[in-house]
C-alpha cells in the first residue's frame, strides 16, 4: 500500500515576524502556491529496518532506528515519526521531493513537515483537522528541535489559498480565508513571479539575531502587523498598486528590524524589478543571506516577461521558479493494489 501527501509552499508573507513567540500577537498574510512537497509513504510488514527515509532532491537514502530526539542526518524528517503515533507491526519507506530549492524562504521546511505528518496521520485511528496537522509540524520544530519559526508557514501549507491569519496570543490562530473572484485569482498569478537568488539559508539562524535586538511588544514590529490587512484589503478591491505597496512596506519593515534581513542580492533583484515598473516586491520569509524575492509586475505581460529576462541575465544564480496558486492545503490519498499489505488507510481525504 502508498499513501500519498502534498503540501503547498507559501509566497509574499506580509506580516511575517508577527506571528512568533517574541511578538506575542500578530497579523498575516500569505499565498499557498505551487510547487508542492510531494511525499509518499510506502507500508510493508515489519521484516527489515522498520523506517527508511528517501530523501530524493539530496539523493540520500537510509534507514533509521535510533531513540526518540536522536537524529542523524535529516532532524526534520525523523523528528516527524517521534511526532506521530506509529503503529509498531509495519515498516515504512517514506520518498519525500520538492521543486523549490531547499533555503528559499517560502516555507519548505514547514511544507515537508505537514505533507510528512499528514501522510503518517493516515495510519493513526482518528483523522486530524489540517490545522491540527499544522500545530503539531510548527511544535516539532520548536519543541523537539529547538528551532526558531513561527505559525504562518505551517497554517498555509496546510490549509492552502490566499489567507489573512490572526495571531491573538501565540500559538493560537484563526485563518480568515481570502475569496477572489476567479479573475482576479487568474490576474494575481500572471502578475506574481518568485526568484530564487541562488543561496539557501536558515531562518532559524537569522530569527535568532533579529530577536537578540528586539524588545517585548517592539514597536518596529507594529508595520508588520499593517501589512497584512493591507493586503487584504488590497486583494479584495483588486487594486494592484495598493497591493504592491503592502509588499514594498513589508519589505522595508523587514529592513528596519536588522540592516542583513535584506542582503545584497535580494536589493540587485528589486532595483531590477523598480526600473521595469514592478509594482511590488517582497522578500519572502525571514531574509537574511539566500532565500528569495516575490515580485508583482504591471499589467503588461511582455514587461515582466522582459524582467524575468532581465533578471536571468544579470546574475546566473538568480533562478526564476515558476509558481501558480494553490486553492488547496494539504491532500492525501492511498494507492493501493489488490496485493497490498499493511495497516488501511483511515477515513481517505
Amino acid at each position: 500500500m502508498r499513501i500519498n501527501s502534498v503540501a503547498p509552499i507559501r509566497i509574499c508573507d506580509n506580516g511575517g515576524w508577527t506571528d512568533t513567540w517574541f511578538a506575542r500577537h500578530g497579523r498575516i498574510f500569505n499565498i499557498a502556491v505551487h510547487p508542492c512537497v510531494e511525499v509518499q509513504l510506502r507500508v510493508l510488514p515489519l521484516d527489515g529496518p522498520r523506517i527508511t527515509i528517501h530523501a530524493e532532491n539530496y539523493g540520500e537514502r537510509y534507514s533509521i532506528d535510533t531513540p526518540r530526539g536522536q537524529y542523524s542526518k535529516h532532524p526534520l524528517l525523523e523528528a516527524a515519526f517521534d511526532a506521530m503515533s506509529i503503529p509498531d507491526d509495519i515498516a515504512i519507506e517514506v520518498s519525500i521531493y520538492c521543486d523549490a530549492p531547499a533555503g528559499c524562504s517560502t516555507g519548505t521546511s514547514a511544507a515537508v513537515s505537514v505533507a510528512l505528518i499528514g501522510a503518517l496521520d493516515c495510519l493513526t485511528p482518528e483523522r486530524l483537522h489540517p490545522q491540527e496537522i499544522a500545530l503539531i509540524a510548527q511544535q516539532m520544530e520548536t519543541s523537539l528541535l529547538g528551532q526558531q519559526c513561527g505559525i504562518q508557514d505551517q497554517l498555509a501549507s496546510a490549509i492552502g489559498g490566499i489567507n489573512f491569519i490572526e495571531m491573538d496570543a501565540y500559538p493560537h490562530a484563526t485563518v480568515h480565508p481570502i475569496q477572489l473572484p476567479r479573475e482576479t485569482a487568474w490576474e494575481l498569478e500572471a502578475r506574481l513571479s518568485l526568484i530564487y537568488v541562488g543561496d539557501s539559508h536558515s531562518s532559524s539562524a537569522v530569527h535568532e539575531k533579529v530577536i537578540a535586538g528586539l524588545t517585548p511588544d517592539d514597536p518596529r514590529l507594529t508595520p508588520l502587523r499593517r501589512t497584512a490587512a493591507a493586503s487584504r484589503d488590497a486583494l479584495l478591491a483588486a487594486n494592484w498598486e495598493a497591493f504592491g505597496r503592502a509588499m514594498v512596506d513589508n519589505t522595508e519593515a523587514q529592513r528596519g528590524l536588522h540592516a542583513e534581513l535584506i542582503g545584497p542580492a535580494h536589493q540587485r533583484i528589486i532595483d531590477i524589478a523598480r526600473e521595469h515598473g514592478a509594482l511590488g516586491w517582497k522578500v519572502n520569509g525571514a531574509g537574511g543571506d539566500g532565500g528569495s524575492v516575490t515580485l508583482l509586475s504591471g499589467a503588461d505581460r511582455a514587461a515582466h516577461r522582459s524582467l524575468l529576462r532581465t533578471i536571468a541575465t544579470d546574475n546566473a544564480r538568480f533562478q526564476s521558479i515558476p509558481i501558480r496558486l494553490s486553492p488547496s492545503g494539504l491532500r492525501r490519498w492511498q494507492n493501493a493494489t489488490p496485493t497490498s499489505r499493511g495497516a488501511p488507510l483511515r477515513n481517505p481525504s
